[in-house]
């Protein structure tokens, strides 16, 4: 059974969340501090953990910083916050996603399904099929069509970064250090340049692209 840690200091929007969660076979651990959310993280190993950010004590991005110090266990922030500021430092602390309040429980049930999807998939072979595409991340190589694409060692490290996160939304800040340095993260004109050159090498309708994905902001996601 796949156990979700659900952490926020509103009892009644846990117990909702719960009951909607158990209905549909998940087992769910709840958690209303941040120091209680770290002590089941580390004695239940849960297989995803939704969070809110405004806990009282520790907040919701100390328990990200926290947990990200040993696990990789998939994190969807929850938040009342929809500054855009707020959403690049939780997904920046290392959250996989962040939704804000109020939500629809369909959309926090496809999150949650993603995020799964992502924690089963990330020990596969680093192959990744995608529409037309077919990246193999070991080759460092790409074909569209069966055809090989030629990629700049740029735009290959944005690829790559993109690739192995699939589904996440992955901030400019990170794609800029992963792929020019440490020292870079506010240079977003070198992203948006370099992406649209490659939705004009990988996707099939570059104007309207299908996995090289924008998030107004804050950064890109890759979807299959």
């Amino acid at each position: 059974m796949t156990t979700v840690l659900l952490v926020d200091d509103e009892p009644q929007l846990r117990r909702t969340l719960a009951t909607n969660l158990e209905a549909r076979g998940y087992e769910v651990l709840q958690a209303a501090t941040g120091e209680e959310a770290l002590r089941l993280v580390a004695e239940r190993r849960p297989d995803v953990v939704i969070l809110d950010i405004g806990l009282p004590g520790m907040d919701g991005i100390e328990v990200v910083h926290g947990v990200r110090g040993w696990s990789d266990v998939p994190i969807i922030v929850l938040s009342a916050r929809g500054d855009e500021r707020d959403k690049v430092e939780a997904l920046d602390a290392g959250a996989d996603d962040y939704l804000t309040k109020p939500f629809g429980m369909g959309e926090l049930l496809a999150r949650l399904r993603a995020a799964l999807r992502r924690g089963a998939t990330d020990e596969a072979a680093p192959v990744v099929d995608a529409g037309s595409l077919h990246i193999d991340l070991a080759a460092k190589r790409v074909r569209r069509h069966g055809d090989v694409v030629r990629l700049t060692p740029t735009e290959w490290g944005l690829v790559e970064e993109l690739v192995r996160n699939h589904g996440k939304l992955v901030t400019h800040r990170q794609l800029l250090q992963a792929v020019w340095g440490p020292e870079y993260g506010t240079e977003t004109h070198y992203l948006r340049v370099y992406v649209a050159g490659l939705r004009r090498k990988l996707e099939d309708d570059p104007s309207h692209p299908k996995h090289f994905l924008t998030e107004a902001g804050i950064g890109y996601r890759f979807e299959l």
